[in-house]
């Protein structure tokens, strides 16, 4: 996942305000950048920790040539993954359902009780009743008929779109 990507899922999350969701993220990555530079760790609990370290001078070896290198003493930014974190990578922490805004979710809860409300009234669950009672078995024949009458009609007209393909291909090799 790259930062629009990232951008795009916030955005999805946040009611599709992609614009909030861009400068949320802009400004996380920028406070970041500005408090690891001074020396600052930032810790966020579960996740992980932004540090600072520093690289004491060192010889290496150009790989290249063998030759001797000397580097400087330098600072360079690391990242410390929380425990949950390593837990939910290595499989033995469950993340559960993405959460998702209170508006939305609110909406969804009033909309399902609703539905479930209505399903166990009475007279729906007799009206389902008497609708399977009233099927009768030349319906039932008529229906099969239909459906295996569809059914070599909808093969044929592939195998005409086939040869037509084939002759429009075949046509110009004729021609060389």
């Amino acid at each position: 996942m790259n930062k629009s990507q990232l951008i795009e899922a916030l955005g999805d999350r946040l009611d599709g305000d992609k614009r909030t969701a861009k400068a949320a993220v802009d400004e996380l990555v920028d406070l970041v950048f500005r408090a690891v530079a001074k020396g600052e760790s930032v810790s966020i609990a579960g996740f992980g920790v932004f540090e600072k370290r520093i690289r004491q001078p060192r010889t290496a070896r150009n790989p290249a040539t063998g030759e001797a290198i000397k580097l400087k003493k330098t600072s360079v930014p690391a990242f410390r993954p929380g425990t949950q974190f390593r837990g939910v990578v290595n499989g033995s922490v469950k993340l559960g359902a993405a959460p998702r805004p209170a508006k939305k979710a609110a909406a969804t809860k009033a909309t399902a009780a609703k539905k479930t409300t209505a399903a166990k009234s009475p007279a729906k669950k007799t009206t389902a009743k008497k609708t399977t009672a009233a099927k009768s078995p030349a319906k039932k024949t008529t229906a099969k008929k239909t459906t295996a009458a569809k059914a070599p009609a909808k093969k044929a007209a592939a195998k005409k779109t086939t040869a037509k393909k084939t002759t429009a291909r075949k046509a110009p090799a004729r021609k060389r």
